[in-house]
């Protein structure tokens, strides 16, 4: 029997932060202590609930453990395509204990968009929502049925919300950048024409949708108003489209070479009043690392993609969100979505926990991350906060 005793800490509660003690028991948060239960003292720093990043694609264990991510939810886009019940369940039990891969099944055979995959059976063997993949299913046909399934087994509709007509064969957002890199671009409205049609869809089939990324303004505009009308829709975004516009590409660098492309700086900034106003429900690494020989090309042909999980606590604890707004943000609501019971420090559910430094400062460097591969646009930002241990259902697997 696993007991722990946590004193001294900064708990991040669901709606706020207290300074109070922590209980844990056979791997579960107790609200009493056992006798013979282990103290911890956290020292005055925060102890939160561990990340559950939502739409990873890649498995990179030690990138996860040192950026406080304790379950992810795996993209569909793997080798072979999450598209079978066998693919599925070896997935599923890949990181187990230490890390808890939730897959993501193909929504279609082989994301090709037009036969559905057998999501009843991916379901059984562990599947806990269906994907379009990074594409955008261009038939309202199979789209249609795609979510009414979905509805039937209670799974939600992961969704990548751009225009395929518009984006094909394109890389950057239109606009002044584009045009004096002289890149491919498509314009912003590709996003909102994606969303416009999947939300209706949804609305009309009452499923659950969540959109992986809504990063322009038109696109936000759209979920906000969906959310109001009842409809079941939510959506994320990555530190990288709060913080970053498409001047980081002014210079061709790839490492700002993403999906979606950056947007131009009106766009980040009605991603930053959304995420204040609750439009925006999760905050991902969209972890995608990528070698040099997929990033040292013309930026054309470089594959689109960054390196996230390490830093995406530090930057979410640098945007202006009350601690426990961003802990909904990056834990508890990636949990809803997935229809996992997990994700807060709240009695009965998994003690899955992060203790975080946030008085620590360091750079982050690509060629020192942990990381398969360190292609992060933030190279060389300053940063604030660290994790400094972690606990999966009670047990420490970083120190």
């Amino acid at each position: 029997m696993t007991a722990l005793r946590f004193v001294n800490a900064r708990i991040v509660r669901p709606d706020s932060v207290v300074e109070d003690e922590l209980f844990v028991r056979d791997g579960t948060i107790a609200d009493s202590p056992a006798p013979e239960a282990e103290t911890i003292d956290c020292g005055g720093k925060t102890l939160a609930p561990g990340i559950v990043d939502l739409g990873v694609f890649a498995i990179d264990r030690e990138a996860f453990r040192a950026g406080g991510i304790v379950r992810v939810g795996l993209m569909p886009d793997q080798s072979p395509v999450l598209d079978g019940p066998g693919i599925v369940q070896r997935a599923s039990l890949v990181g187990k204990p230490r890390l808890w891969i939730h897959p993501i099944a193909a929504a279609t055979t082989t994301l090709a968009g037009s036969d559905l995959a057998e999501m009843a059976i991916m379901k059984e063997a562990g599947a806990k929502a269906v994907s379009t993949g990074r594409r955008w299913i261009s038939d309202s046909g199979v789209m249609r049925k795609v979510l009414a399934y979905a509805r039937d087994l209670d799974l939600a509709v992961i969704t990548h919300a751009e225009d395929g007509g518009l984006t094909e064969g394109k890389v950057a957002t239109e606009g002044e950048t584009a045009t004096r890199l002289g890149l491919p671009s498509a314009p912003a409205i590709a996003e909102a024409l994606a969303i416009a049609r999947d939300v209706a869809l949804a609305e009309e089939t009452e499923a659950r949708l969540h959109i992986r990324q809504v990063t322009t303004a038109a696109g936000l505009d759209l979920v906000r108003t969906a959310k109001r009308r009842g409809v079941c829709v939510t959506c994320g975004i990555t530190p990288a489209h709060l913080l970053l516009s498409d001047n980081a590409m002014s210079d061709f660098r790839t490492f700002a070479h993403l999906s979606p492309p950056l947007r131009d700086e009106s766009d980040r900034q009605a991603a930053l009043a959304a995420v204040c106003d609750g439009t925006i429900d999760v905050l991902c690494s969209g972890h995608d690392p990528r070698g040099a020989e997929e990033k040292r090309l013309p930026f054309a042909d470089a594959a689109a993609g960054a390196s996230g999980a390490e830093t995406l606590l530090a930057l979410g604890l640098s945007l202006d969100l009350p601690t426990e707004r961003l802990f909904a943000m990056l834990a508890t609501n990636p949990a809803k979505v997935l229809g996992l019971e997990c994700g807060a420090i709240t009695p009965g559910l998994p003690a899955d926990l992060i203790l975080i430094d946030e008085a620590v400062a360091w750079q982050i460097r690509g060629e020192a991350m942990t990381a398969r591969a360190g292609n992060t646009p933030f190279d060389g930002l300053p940063a604030q906060g660290k994790v400094r241990r972690l606990w999966k259902g009670g047990t420490e697997i970083l120190t």
